[in-house]
């Protein structure tokens, strides 16, 4: 099964098209990386609702730029269009497993309440903090 490859000319489209985007940012030279491609690739063939790409960051650094990635391997993931996980290293299956099924299982609802919380939580912030420097 091969799967997608993410760049920064399809990064919006996979994210907006997908209703679970699941992104490994990898290296060829990275041992870790090497070692979770089997892991990634078993989880891709178990969840064919899901989408399921790759990203080489030395080959597209202008993507891997765009989520910040500074270690690797690192899994991303979108639900929605809304990242709700990301973290680096390297994953045992069992583990993947899980955080797949609760992203499958999280209240989509619920999860956008937060962020609107949280925008304008920052908004509030960021207004406070030029009223008080105008000051």
């Amino acid at each position: 099964m091969a799967l997608g490859q993410l760049t920064a000319s399809n990064v919006e489209k996979l994210i907006k098209d997908s209703d679970v985007l699941v992104i490994d940012f990898w290296a060829s030279w990275c041992a870790p990386c090497r070692m979770f491609a089997p892991t990634f690739e078993k989880a891709a063939r178990k969840h064919p609702d899901m989408t399921f790409v790759k990203c080489n960051t030395e080959e597209q650094p202008e993507a891997a730029g765009m989520f910040g990635i500074r270690s690797i391997p690192t899994l991303a993931i979108f639900r929605e269009g809304i990242l709700v996980f990301m973290q680096p290293g390297a994953l045992p299956p069992e583990a993947l497993e899980e955080i797949l099924t609760k992203v499958k299982a999280l209240d989509m609802d619920e999860v956008r309440r937060k962020v609107a919380e949280e925008e304008k939580k920052l908004g509030a912030e960021k207004g406070g903090k030029r009223a008080s420097a105008r000051a």
